[in-house]
């Protein structure tokens, strides 16, 4: 992990300028996240995921004082999924609706918050006992860190998967997971 953030800083230290969040931006994002489980019988199981992100910024910077920013709808496509557990499963999802909201600060570092939602399909039943089909849903709180091309992005998010009611038992997984991300607004 130490050395792929260490990548990630240089890459954005040898590119140009770029434009920031706002109406008519479009984002595109590579990033990486892992966590473990927080609760009950699936706490032990831990997850590595990796996606692409393709975002559309729909409105100018808007509202009052500390809650000004833009309004962001996006698509994770996520080819690589882990999850450890007892039997590990491999897989792939896609998050068709993630919801963004990019604080403009004026300075170089935007905060963002964002809700997402999508589906996980994997080799093994997760958690096992369970089904091969799952529907993701999650949170995070980042930090993204504007002046460059391609930027590099920190957030905090929770993830939850569970097979929403398809199979008997559903105990599902939540977790806390770290994502590290590069990113890039450009207008078209």
């Amino acid at each position: 992990m130490k050395h792929l953030a260490a990548v990630l800083l240089l890459c954005c230290s040898i590119v140009s300028a770029q434009d920031r969040p706002v109406s008519g931006a479009h984002e595109v994002v590579f990033w990486t996240s892992g966590g473990r489980g927080t609760t009950g019988s699936t706490a032990s199981n831990g997850i590595l995921s990796a996606g692409l992100r393709y975002g559309w910024v729909i409105t100018n910077p808007h509202g009052p004082g500390p809650l000004r920013g833009t309004f962001e709808y996006a698509v994770d496509a996520v080819p690589l999924y882990v999850i450890f557990q007892s039997q590990n499963a491999y897989g792939a999802g896609v998050n068709p609706v993630v919801l963004k909201w990019n604080f403009d600060r004026g300075g170089r570092v935007a905060p963002y918050l964002e809700l997402n939602g999508g589906s996980l399909f994997t080799t093994k039943e997760v958690p096992l006992g369970t089904s091969h089909v799952n529907f993701t849903s999650g949170a995070a709180f980042g930090l993204q860190f504007l002046g460059r091309r391609w930027n590099p992005a920190l957030a905090l998010r929770y993830v939850h998967i569970s097979s929403a009611g398809l199979s008997d038992p559903n105990p599902g997984i939540n977790t806390v997971q770290f994502t590290l991300a590069l990113v890039r607004f450009s207008r078209h």
